[in-house]
């Protein structure tokens, strides 16, 4: 099953790759403006910093690859983007608002309503932005795209796309039926196996011991 998952999301990030880009307005922006656009499985974050210039932490495949730098500038697609997201490789980079919009909207700081924090200063964001610019050490789940903006606008490194995926885990491993069901499974592996004794249950239980206190 998830080699045709895979196959499928190389064949999804293909398909989007082909598409018209869209050209963005960029009088409907202004320097620290927070931008969102959805692309193959998430929400890509970057801030505006003026004259249709959006800075962005963006995974890519190809510094791994090659020095050519005139490759490496242009516009990421789907694919580098997963690739590099697998290996950890990202930058802070600028790109044209198209290239960054990659012909989806634009949504313009949809998280002054989730955060309790209020924005810095335009030119502080922007600032902030140009600062931290060349490759960072990436993270899936710990620092990525998201992490990095709202450290510019908010001042705090968070991300709400891990802090829900982390919270789907844990409803789906930590829990009371999962600790009995590895239970179930541990033990009847080691009867299988014909070495169920006290000295290899006890170490076999410690897993399921953990999860049945985490959920």
């Amino acid at each position: 099953m998830f080699p045709l998952q895979l196959l499928n999301l190389f064949f999804t990030a293909s398909t989007l790759e082909d598409k018209n880009l869209q050209s963005p307005d960029p009088s409907l922006y202004k320097r620290g403006d927070l931008l969102e656009v959805p692309r193959t499985m998430f929400t890509h974050f970057g801030i505006y910093l003026g004259d249709g210039r959006v800075a962005h932490l963006i995974p890519d495949i190809l510094p791994l690859i090659t020095k050519n730098k005139g490759a490496i500038s242009t516009m990421v697609s789907n694919t580098r983007l997963i690739l590099g997201s697998i290996a950890k490789v990202a930058s802070v980079r600028v790109d044209s608002l198209t290239d960054f919009a990659y012909g989806s909207e634009i949504l313009v700081n949809h998280t002054d309503k989730l955060c309790s924090q209020p924005p810095l200063d335009g030119d502080e964001i922007g600032r902030r932005a140009e600062k931290m610019m060349g490759s960072v050490t990436y993270s899936l789940l710990w620092y990525n795209c998201e992490h990095y903006v709202m450290y510019c606008r908010y001042g705090m490194a968070i991300s709400y796309q891990t802090y829900q995926f982390c919270t789907a885990t844990r409803k789906i491993f930590c829990s009371k039926m999962n600790a009995y069901l590895t239970a179930l499974c541990s033990m009847a592996t080691l009867f299988y196996l014909g070495c169920l004794t006290p000295l290899t249950t006890l170490p076999t239980l410690v897993l399921p011991f953990t999860i049945w206190m985490a959920s």
